[in-house]
């Protein structure tokens, strides 16, 4: 090989080492430019994530200013952010992305642990992806809610109607305080369950009460006895009062099904009396049919005495006649005795 070629070869390789770092620091320029500030980010708060997992999760369509800042809001947070057993970035990328929300996620995990109250990473993620609002259930533990028993349906039903034994009739409202219960928060029952418990227990211990007076001296009886049913069994909710927040006196139900009642026996009593009217009607026109019946067969038996009588005289051995001492009795079987006299 002559000096001229290896100079060449040698001026090439150059040429191409410089390419090549050329290219390097283009790409690490490059990923300082994005990842570096989020890097350095999290490098200062302590977050522990490398630059390497940044660059993966651009490749895996993960947003990595997002993951850093919730790993740094669990450092600041005091939370448990160990990779095998805290909130590591791996568990945090595969809730984002099975379509959780992580930020929502990590202020409901924070407010839980300002609030001394239990709630780790997976329940937390796991109510979040059952599409229950982790965050608002936190608050309504910490600041229990206030809801409406009935609730407003939209048609102006703002009242429950419950019947007292003497068949008065209430119209109540309450207010049902309740806080989340986070254990049963999966797979528990919402708040429509609530209310219809509670109606369905405001309306059973009226119902079981003698008078409406008793109801209305004594409101907070239907609170004890609501609340003594546990009815917040298998609800994402536990109650901590039922407040009776207005109680009014409507019809009495009784007295209006005993008026139509007696209507309807009224009515079934005129029925009758009508029925049997009419069958005594129907008898009196059968008895006059009888009636004129027997008078023409009496006609008849009258129109046989002419007769009998002409061929009496034509024989010469008409008599005196005269009726028996008994009478007939009755038309159809009139008879007439003769009795032989002396002849015409």
């Amino acid at each position: 090989m002559t000096p001229l070629v290896a100079a060449s070869i040698g001026s090439y390789l150059l040429i191409g080492g410089i390419v090549v770092a050329a290219l390097f620091a283009l790409l690490l320029v490059a990923l300082l430019v994005n990842y570096g500030a989020i890097w350095f980010q999290g490098y200062m708060s302590g977050a522990d994530v490398s630059l390497m997992s940044l660059i993966g999760m651009s490749f895996r369509q993960v947003k990595p200013r997002l993951i850093v800042t919730a790993k740094v809001m669990g450092r600041q947070a005091g939370l448990n952010i160990d990779r095998e057993q805290g909130m590591s970035t791996a568990r945090l990328e595969a809730h984002f992305l099975a379509g959780g929300n992580v930020m929502n996620v990590l202020t409901a995990i924070i407010a839980a642990h300002r609030a001394g109250i239990d709630l780790n990473f997976d329940r937390a993620a796991a109510v979040d992806l059952a599409g229950r609002d982790v965050l608002d259930a936190v608050r309504t533990s910490v600041y229990p809610k206030v809801i409406d028993c009935p609730a407003s349906d939209g048609r102006g039903t703002t009242t429950l109607t419950a019947i007292a034994r003497n068949g008065v009739e209430l119209r109540i409202r309450a207010r049902v305080t309740v806080r989340t219960n986070l254990d049963q928060l999966i797979g528990g029952a919402t708040e429509e369950t609530i209310i219809a418990r509670v109606g369905e227990g405001m309306i059973s211990s009226i119902g079981s009460a003698e008078t409406h007076m008793h109801v209305l001296e004594m409101p907070d009886r239907i609170s004890q006895d609501v609340l003594a049913a546990g009815l917040d069994s298998n609800t994402a909710f536990e109650i901590v009062s039922i407040d009776i927040a207005d109680i009014d006196v409507g019809r009495n139900i009784g007295a209006i099904l005993q008026s139509d009642q007696a209507e309807a026996d009224t009515r079934v009593a005129r029925a009758c009396a009508e029925r049997r009217r009419a069958e005594a009607i129907a008898q009196q026109q059968e008895m006059t049919a009888k009636v004129a019946e027997n008078r023409a067969m009496l006609v008849l038996a009258e129109a046989d005495v002419p007769s009998a009588m002409a061929v009496a005289f034509r024989n010469g051995s008409a008599q005196e006649m005269r009726p028996t001492a008994k009478r007939p009795r009755g038309p159809a079987d009139a008879r007439w005795s003769w009795t032989l006299g002396r002849s015409f």
